[in-house]
């Protein structure tokens, strides 16, 4: 019983990454996506997109660690990738995050996602790289396909896009990337047309 109370407590720990509000749009831009979304999105993203992978991956660990990945929003809140940060002192708030919501769970469940936590922030392994990659997939389609979504509010460049998105893309999946780069170029090139 004493398990079970555990699992259900952190189970409904999570259920607040639904009140999460992100940076990034649905792709309709009729509203912010919340973490929770973005979690299930980037899941399916994989699945999906799992043939693309760079190298081989165990496709159900990269849906796990994509599941848990945000977890740490909870705490720390969504920190937009073209936002204004102290990237240190947010590592710091999401490790104390994942100390405390990984350790609502049962001790072996507790090491367990937080090892696959760890896994993707470090993004060292095939899965993770994988994993990494498809993040930063997601949120580059729904700001194309709502017309830019947030990357005029955050004066994003077609350069800040590949040093800060394209080069973790690539390095899992070269091949998204290179869809997605020409979808980027063309995006950019029809803004540059409208504001002359």
């Amino acid at each position: 019983m004493e398990r079970i109370d555990a699992q259900l407590a952190f189970l409904t720990e999570a259920d607040k990454l639904k009140s999460i509000l992100r940076a990034t749009t649905l792709c309709d831009g009729s509203r912010r996506e919340n973490t929770g979304e973005h979690s299930w999105h980037i899941a399916l993203y994989a699945m999906v997109m799992a043939e693309h992978a760079q190298r081989p991956v165990d496709i159900n660990r990269v849906i796990k660690m994509l599941l848990i990945h945000d977890i740490v929003e909870i705490d720390a809140g969504d920190t937009p990738i073209h936002g204004d940060h102290d990237p240190a002192e947010m590592a710091a708030i999401e490790q104390a995050a994942a100390t405390r919501i990984f350790g609502l769970l049962p001790a072996n469940q507790a090491q367990a996602f937080r090892a696959l936590w760890d896994e993707f922030e470090a993004s060292a392994t095939d899965d993770a790289i994988f994993a990494k990659s498809i993040d930063r997939v997601q949120p580059v389609i729904s700001n194309i396909e709502s017309g830019g979504g947030t990357w005029p509010q955050y004066n994003v460049t077609a350069e800040q896009l590949q040093t800060r998105v394209g080069v973790k893309v690539q390095r899992g999946a070269p091949a998204i990337w290179d869809a997605l780069k020409a979808r980027i170029d063309a995006w950019f090139a029809q803004s540059r047309s409208s504001s002359e």
